[in-house]
Formats: C-alpha cells, sequence, structure tokens
C-alpha cells in the first residue's frame, strides 16, 4: 500500500473526469485529496468543487513512500485513488 489513512467516501455518480490515469509523484509524509466526484479542474486531486450540491467528500490520502502512482481519473475504479483499468471500458 502506498498511502495511509484512507477515509470512506461517499460514491453517488461520479462525473467521468478522463480516460487514462495520472501519474504522480508522491512524497513520503505528504497527504493528498483525491476528487471522487469528478468535478475538480485539478484533477486528480480535489479542488473544492464537490461542495455546490453533490453527496461527495475527496479521499484524504497520506503517502508512505516516495514514487510515482497512477490515480484514477474515471472514477469507475475499485481501488479508489488508483487506477485499475476500468477507464478501458468505458
Amino acid at each position: 500500500m502506498y498511502f495511509s489513512e484512507q477515509i470512506e467516501l461517499s460514491m453517488d455518480k461520479p462525473k467521468i473526469a478522463g480516460t487514462a490515469p495520472i501519474a504522480v509523484e508522491i512524497v513520503k509524509g505528504k497527504s493528498y485529496s483525491w476528487c471522487t466526484c469528478g468535478l475538480s479542474s485539478n484533477q486528480p486531486f480535489c479542488d473544492g468543487n464537490h461542495k455546490e450540491g453533490t453527496n461527495f467528500t475527496p479521499l484524504r490520502m497520506t503517502a508512505e513512500e516516495t514514487k510515482t502512482v497512477y490515480l484514477c481519473t474515471c472514477k469507475k475504479t475499485a481501488n479508489p485513488g488508483f487506477c485499475d483499468g476500468s477507464h478501458k471500458s468505458l
């Protein structure tokens, strides 16, 4: 696992923000907020756009190590935050 302290998210029907993952260099000890709604203009990270009439909350993650990870933008992943290839079936 690359992150600790994952908080459960509220999933209704997120907007598909992209059809490919985004490679991100995460830094050990740094916290990140993955966009769960698909409305953020700062994909794959939350910019607060979920606050306007949705039940979504960002997924807060703290990096356990420094490395490159591939974060989901289609919001269909079975492994929240991380790309699992779900975008290939869109």
